[in-house]
């Protein structure tokens, strides 16, 4: 059984005519990492947010490691439902490193003594044990979103969804919390759904789900979404910089292969095609 379980969903926003959700139904299985890509508009933070009821759905059904999702089981769902967001200045509220981790669980009257254990062991889980007393205003960008993950995984989800949480940060940072999720599902065996528009972020997951418009136009693994680079440009996204390449040389008359190429293999495919002219 899908981890989370969505079937024909349908939302829209009461200002708006058009919904914002179509029809959209979507299995993700327990450790898998799936990132929903997708231009300005096209529904993908507004999906995040109906599968752990911050929105509620105007039909179709959401249900998350067997919980329908309803208004008895909200609660329920969210315990195991941890959202990252894009600004990670929105979710402190601590005047410490430790005591911005500790809130949730003191929301969820956690034990004092298991609340300190967790603490220390979510914060050296990313490499934030040495700042715990630090005020998060005064750290980088990189460091701030690695505290909020903190918050999220002190509380123990077994879902993590990281909505456009790494569209603020410089490569660098982008690079070090990619690095930390991967970290972090591979210790844990933690689910992942990332909403994001960064193209090294979806190379990294176990699949990738296009949305148009509020409805899934496609679904697959990273090398067979962005094997459809041009239409991915078309549609507004970014692509992967081979991609981008293999699509100008195409276009200047040189014979391309089909099939999705990173840096490395695009180089090997180049020189060969060099050494037969």
């Amino acid at each position: 059984m899908a981890l989370i379980d969505i079937e024909h969903l349908n939302f829209a926003y009461p200002d708006q005519t058009k919904p914002a959700l179509r029809d959209v139904s979507l299995q993700v299985n327990a450790g898998e990492w799936v990132a929903i890509i997708g231009h300005n508009g096209s529904g993908k933070s507004t999906l995040a947010k109906n599968i752990n009821g911050l929105l509620a759905p105007a039909s179709g059904q959401v249900t998350v490691a067997g919980l329908p999702l309803t208004e008895a089981n909200v609660w329920a769902i969210r315990e195991k439902v941890g959202i990252v967001f894009q600004n990670p200045d929105n979710q402190f509220v601590g005047a410490t490193v430790q005591d911005d981790v500790a809130f949730g669980l003191e929301n969820r009257a956690v034990p004092r003594s298991e609340m300190v254990t967790r603490v220390h062991d979510a914060l050296a889980q990313v490499n934030m044990l040495d700042f715990a007393t630090r005020e998060p205003a005064r750290l980088s960008g990189g460091q701030k979103q690695r505290v909020a993950i903190a918050g999220i995984i002190a509380q123990r989800p077994e879902i993590i969804i990281l909505d456009e949480a790494t569209s603020m940060l410089d490569p660098a940072g982008r690079a070090e919390v990619l690095a930390l999720i991967q970290q972090l599902r591979a210790q844990t065996n933690m689910t992942v759904l990332s909403i994001t528009h960064d193209v090294d972020e979806a190379a990294s997951a176990d699949r990738v789900v296009l949305l148009n418009d509020g409805e899934i136009v496609e679904s697959g693994t990273p090398a067979e979404i962005f094997t459809h680079g041009e239409e991915l440009l078309a549609l507004g996204l970014d692509v992967p910089y081979p991609e981008r390449l293999k699509a100008a040389l195409r276009r200047a008359g040189a014979t391309m292969p089909k099939d999705y190429l990173d840096e490395e293999g695009l180089v090997n495919y180049l020189w060969t095609l060099h050494s037969t002219m």
